[in-house]
C-alpha cells in the first residue's frame, strides 16, 4: 500500500473511530466527562494537514456527527466548523507549541465550542444545562496528549514504512 493511501485510511478511520467513540454509552455519572471527540480529531488533523481540513470538509463531518447522534440537525456542524475555522487561523503558532501548550490551547477551543453549543441551544429554547456541562473540555485537555501523540506515531510509522 502506498504512503498517500495508508494516509487516507489513518485520516478517514480516525474520523470512524472518533465517530464511535462519541456514540459510545457510558453510565450516567461519566456522561458528563466524554470528550468531544470528533472535534479533537479535527484539531489534529487541522493542524497537521490543513490541505484536508478546511471549513467544508468540518461541515460535512459535522452534519455526519449531527446525524449519528440525533441532535439538532446543524449544530455540530457548526460547531466543528468555528473549531476548524479557529485552528487554520492559528496553525502556524499551535504547531510548533509543546504538548503541554496546545493542551491548553485545546481547552480554550474546546471552551469556546461548550460557548457555541450553549448559544445555538439557547436559540432552539433548551434549558440551561448542569454545571457539569463544563467538565468534558478539561478531558479533553487530558485527552489531547492522547490523541495528539497516538496519531503523531502512526503517522512516523507510515512515513517509515515507505
Amino acid at each position: 500500500m502506498n504512503r498517500a493511501r495508508a494516509q487516507g485510511w489513518l485520516f478517514g478511520g480516525s474520523f470512524v473511530i472518533a465517530f464511535l467513540l462519541q456514540l459510545m454509552p457510558l453510565p450516567q455519572f461519566l456522561l458528563p466527562m466524554k470528550p468531544y471527540w470528533v472535534g479533537l480529531v479535527l484539531i489534529y488533523w487541522a493542524i497537521e494537514l490543513p490541505e484536508k481540513v478546511g471549513l467544508g470538509s468540518a461541515f460535512l463531518l459535522g452534519l455526519g456527527a449531527d446525524v449519528l447522534s440525533g441532535e439538532l440537525l446543524g449544530e455540530q456542524a457548526l460547531r466543528l466548523v468555528v473549531i476548524a475555522f479557529i485552528v487554520l487561523r492559528f496553525r502556524a503558532r499551535l504547531r510548533f507549541f509543546p504538548v503541554w501548550q496546545q493542551a491548553l490551547a485545546v481547552l480554550a477551543l474546546l471552551f469556546n465550542d461548550r460557548i457555541v453549543m450553549l448559544m445555538v441551544r439557547g436559540f432552539s429554547g433548551e434549558p440551561m444545562p448542569a454545571a457539569t456541562f463544563w467538565i468534558a473540555p478539561l478531558t479533553g485537555m487530558l485527552a489531547w496528549p492522547l490523541v495528539f501523540l497516538l496519531f503523531d506515531d502512526l503517522r512516523t510509522r507510515l512515513r517509515a514504512g515507505e
